[in-house]
């Protein structure tokens, strides 16, 4: 069950109250997180800086995430913080963003409509990574489902990898278009 998206910009910090993981929530009654460069001082290892850079997050980049709940990973997420320097954007976020996490289980609804609606803002060669569960773990997409959804929404897959220990994720880009 969903319990809320996390606010983790101050631009969007109008949509659910944060959390401060030190302190706990700050009268929200939705669950967000609210990841700061302070909060990840502590978090920012080599370790879970790895865990972001099999996604190709690079210093300066806006990365959305949406689909957030509280089976996502942690250190993924705290790692791509890291690596881009600032803080991951919500889906109320209206500005152009380079990498979209969508994090994605079975029973979440339609694919295709996410992978639509993660592409609106999307920069002209931006990535979405879509994080599903890994085989074997509730939630699990299957490969088929992704390579029907994908196509359909104007994308296509170029990989997947181990993205943490519980969550594959699968590299989606628009296609190029041949110039002649």
């Amino acid at each position: 069950m969903r319990r809320g998206k996390p606010v983790i910009s101050d631009a969007c910090a109008r949509a659910a109250g944060p959390v401060d993981y030190a302190h706990g929530p700050t009268g929200s009654t939705k669950r967000a997180a609210h990841m700061t460069n302070e909060n990840l001082a502590s978090e920012g290892s080599d370790s879970v800086r790895g865990l972001a850079a099999k996604l190709g997050i690079a210093a300066g980049q806006v990365v959305q995430e949406i689909g957030y709940d509280d089976d996502c990973d942690d250190d993924l997420r705290a790692g791509a913080v890291a690596i881009a320097g600032s803080e991951l954007v919500d889906d109320d976020y209206d500005d152009v963003v380079d990498v979209v996490l969508l994090w994605w289980r079975d029973d979440d609804g339609d694919l295709v409509d996410a992978l639509v609606d993660s592409i609106a803002i999307l920069a002209d060669q931006g990535v979405v990574w879509l994080l599903t569960p890994k085989p074997g773990r509730a939630g699990h997409v299957e490969a088929s489902d992704i390579s029907d959804a994908a196509p359909t929404a104007g994308l296509q897959s170029t990989s997947t990898i181990s993205a943490a220990p519980d969550w594959q994720g699968t590299r989606l880009v628009a296609p190029r278009v041949v110039r002649r």
